[in-house]
């Protein structure tokens, strides 16, 4: 690409050198660079890109974006405020705002991101369409999944990811949002076309600090839906959450509300719970539609009310839209039955909040015969205020295993006390190690009992300090049953 092109009304605070006439490649790790690539310096967490500077423009850099003063030779030095600002920009203008050619679904909110994106990825291929998704399960393209380091990736991976997107043939992508990556300016050059709120609740507070700066931080995808009316996008709202009303008032767009409990323009009503899926009554603008799927729980009804919402607001006919949602299976790690030749049921969750574990909980409840056997772990050098929280939540059980989830460089003892504080009843066993902690809980089944193991989902690893080590839940509970139950 044309260099000036590139930067053109970038706020350049100085330049160093002579930018080269084009730039064929951009990147922000040093160990990609290419001959004449732009390496942009990220300052992070626990990685300073202004480090490797010197050892791009070694290995063939021809222009060093930077925030901070860099004495080295070899390469334009472009200095501005800040770099991971300025990188959106940039990698948008690069690969052509490949937003502009797609329909952009972004789903942002506490708990459900990645069941409704999920839930509308595979609607949408049923529907006859090539989709796109990107989120915490990582990036599907065709089928094909590629794994990513966080919910929202950062702004050159996200524009790398849709550009493959487009190149693919794709016609819809949905990202799941996240308040981290709106924060930090990752979604900076994606036009999304639909904004779907699924709640808030209390989670990531030690990035935050309060509710309403976390509230506000979701509230970032619908103001940056933009101002230009004769762009057809839209707002999804849930309409039993309180925020919705801040978020409409954020957008000069269309709102689409859905619920349970308020008035909404798509409802469910007879909700039934079944342990093999969940049946409702839609009521919404064009009738009264009877609506039966394999997602368990009354917390998927909302997550299906969404979905229906986003895709009828794309004038997809209501009754396709219904026959693709009773057609896609439940999402990877998300309520998941494990399936064993057990006389007990495993169902394997992502829940990692107070909300999200009440939630887990209530699925199973109007069809819970025997015990309900609930693990609940959470992480290490992460928000503590919601430890003794989710504990009280997973007190409802009959008995409940407390362990940790990703315990970084944090004591195990120290993420067990912290959950301990909040148990209601005395029937718990605290075990620091997740793999010992999954095992004891199936040791503790009985006929007819349920298990519920909360907290990692679909991810295959478990991060203990820097490193992530092999551990699956489905698989370490599947051979615990085996041993226990089989012939």
């Amino acid at each position: 690409m044309d260099s000036k092109q590139l930067f053109h009304n970038i706020p350049i605070a100085s330049i160093k050198g002579e930018l080269p006439e084009t730039i064929s490649h951009m990147t922000m790790d040093s160990r990609e660079i290419e001959q004449g690539s732009l390496f942009v310096c990220i300052e992070g967490y626990t990685v300073d890109g202004h480090d490797f500077a010197d050892q791009a423009v070694q290995q063939g850099a021809a222009v060093i974006l930077a925030q901070k003063p860099l004495d080295i030779e070899g390469a334009a030095i472009v200095t501005v405020a800040d770099t991971a600002r300025v990188l959106g920009i940039l990698a948008a203008r690069f690969y052509g705002h490949p937003s502009q050619k797609l329909n952009m679904i972004g789903v942002t909110g506490t708990n459900g991101k990645t069941s409704v994106a999920g839930m509308l990825h595979a609607m949408l291929m049923e529907l006859g369409n090539t989709s796109a998704l990107t989120g915490t399960i990582g990036f599907n393209l065709n089928g094909e999944l590629h794994p990513s380091a966080n919910t929202t990736s950062d702004a050159l991976t996200t524009q790398q990811m849709i550009s493959r997107a487009l190149e693919a043939g794709s016609s819809h992508m949905t990202m799941e949002v996240s308040s981290h990556g709106l924060v930090l300016g990752r979604l900076a050059g994606v036009e999304f076309d639909t904004a779907i709120f699924t709640n808030l609740t209390h989670d990531h507070l030690d990035f935050h600090g309060t509710m309403e700066e976390y509230g506000h931080a979701k509230g970032l995808l619908f103001s940056q839906l933009g101002q230009d009316l004769t762009q057809n996008k839209r707002a999804v709202l849930n309409a039993d959450d309180g925020w919705s009303e801040k978020y409409a008032a954020m957008t000069p767009f269309p709102v689409y509300t859905y619920g349970v409990e308020n008035e909404a323009m798509f409802r469910a009503s007879n909700i039934e719970l079944k342990s093999q899926g969940t049946s409702f009554t839609l009521i919404c603008p064009h009738g009264e539609f009877p609506v039966t799927m394999k997602l368990l729980g009354h917390f998927n009804v909302y997550n299906a009310l969404a979905a229906i919402a986003a895709l009828s607001a794309e004038n997809y006919p209501l009754e396709r839209v219904i026959a693709a949602l009773e057609a896609i299976s439940p999402v990877e790690g998300r309520m998941q039955k494990a399936e064993i030749d057990a006389p007990v049921s495993v169902f394997i969750d992502y829940a990692h909040t107070p909300d999200a574990i009440e939630k887990a909980i209530a699925a199973v409840e109007d069809f819970k015969t025997g015990r309900l056997i609930f693990l609940v772990g959470t992480g290490g050098n992460r928000d503590k205020t919601k430890r003794p929280i989710m504990a009280e939540k997973a007190s409802v059980a009959d008995y409940v295993v407390l362990t940790t989830d990703d315990p970084r460089y944090e004591p195990y003892d120290s993420i067990l006390n912290d959950l301990a504080a909040g148990m209601k009843h005395d029937r718990y066993a605290c075990i620091g190690d997740r793999e010992q902690a999954v095992r004891h809980a199936v040791q503790q089944a009985e006929a007819g009992d349920i298990i519920i193991l909360a907290g990692k989902g679909h991810e295959d690893y478990q991060i203990i300090e820097n490193t992530k080590y092999p551990h699956s839940d489905k698989e370490i509970a599947e051979n615990e049953a085996q041993r226990k139950f089989g012939s």
